[in-house]
Order: C-alpha cells, then sequence, then structure tokens
C-alpha cells in the first residue's frame, strides 16, 4: 500500500442543473469526503484551475480531494494536470463514479479494468496512460426499458432513490475511507459481503 498522498477524485458535470443527475453521485461523494476531512475545495491556478481541490488527511492518509470543472467526457485532463502537479502516479488515483453495472444502492471496489462506456473513466484512461487505477464503483442500476443510458445518467434520481440516496453517499464515502486505509484486498472484504 502506497504511503500516498492518493488523488481521490469524485466525477460529475459541473453546475446545478446537473448536481442531482445519477452521473454525479461520484461528486456527491466526494463532497461528503471533504466535509468528513474538513477540506475546502477550490479552484487552483495553472494544472490545478480546471478542478476544484483541496488538501487533507482521510483515514490517517494524506489526500488531494478533487473534481473537475469540465464535462464529464473530459475529466482526463484535470486529473492529469493534478496528477503531474502532485507528483502521483496513477497507481494513487482513486476515482469515485456512477456504475451503471452495478444494483442501485451496491458500491464495488477495484483497480483497473474496462470502463463500461462511461466517457469519465474513458477520459482519466486516455490522459493516464493506464486503466490501473483504483476505483469506488456507486451502483446507480440499469435504465427500465428501453432508455438510452446516456439519457438515464442525465436523469436526477427517482423520488424512491432519492430516499436512500443519502445513505449509499454515506456508504461510498465509508468505502472510500476503508479503501485508503486497508488497502484494496481487505476494504473489499469488507464492502463486498454486505452490499
Amino acid at each position: 500500500m502506497s504511503e500516498g498522498p492518493f488523488l481521490v477524485v469524485g466525477l460529475g458535470n459541473p453546475g446545478p442543473g446537473y448536481a442531482g443527475n445519477r452521473h454525479n453521485v461520484g461528486a456527491m461523494v466526494l463532497a461528503e469526503l471533504a466535509s468528513r476531512a474538513g477540506v475546502r475545495l477550490s479552484a487552483g491556478k495553472g494544472p490545478r484551475a480546471r478542478a476544484l481541490s483541496g488538501e487533507g488527511r482521510l483515514a490517517g492518509r494524506r489526500v488531494v480531494l478533487a473534481q473537475p470543472l469540465t464535462y464529464m467526457n473530459e475529466s482526463g485532463g484535470p486529473v492529469r494536470g493534478l496528477l503531474d502537479y502532485h507528483h502521483l502516479p496513477a497507481t494513487d488515483l482513486v476515482v469515485v463514479h456512477d456504475e451503471l453495472d452495478i444494483a442501485f444502492e451496491t458500491v464495488r471496489l477495484k483497480r483497473g479494468g474496462g470502463e463500461g462506456g462511461h466517457n469519465g473513466l474513458r477520459s482519466i484512461s486516455r490522459s493516464t496512460g493506464t486503466k490501473d487505477y483504483l476505483r469506488v464503483r456507486v451502483g446507480i442500476g440499469r435504465p427500465p426499458g428501453r432508455q438510452d443510458p446516456a439519457d438515464f445518467v442525465l436523469k436526477d434520481f427517482s423520488a424512491t432513490e432519492r430516499k436512500t440516496l443519502d445513505l449509499l453517499v454515506v456508504e461510498a464515502a465509508d468505502a472510500t475511507e476503508l479503501l485508503l486505509e486497508r488497502g484494496l484486498e481487505a476494504a473489499q472484504n469488507v464492502v463486498h459481503p454486505r452490499s
């Protein structure tokens, strides 16, 4: 397990119109982590200008918490800029994101693998030159019927989903802290059986 600091990125689209979208659950989890760590996120200069970020401690580890200010499909540029600025390898990157292939209210942890059609992950993999980064996958489930997944992720959570959304955000934040504290395998052993 690396000593860090770790770059923890919560994916989403910028602006209030997207704030409640399923695609923004990564940004919701990042806000929870920032609150726990007492970190104020702000736009930096130069390579940090395209993200809100802040430094602090989480689960006993040094972290840089960040949310790109670009649209989802351009997340890679700000992430690459932050990795370069803080001299971090992509292996110390943790990306928190929505996941269609996992049921709503489920959280999964992994390193590497495919992007599953997720444009934010695709952009990050392209910009970093690797898929070998840590992921906190927050399940949003598949769209009902024949609804286009691209439309589904850009819709707000349903009224029923919103009743347990806060709990899901807390669970994903807990899983992220566990990942930082214990490493991937040990965290998976705790998180995967319960969700």
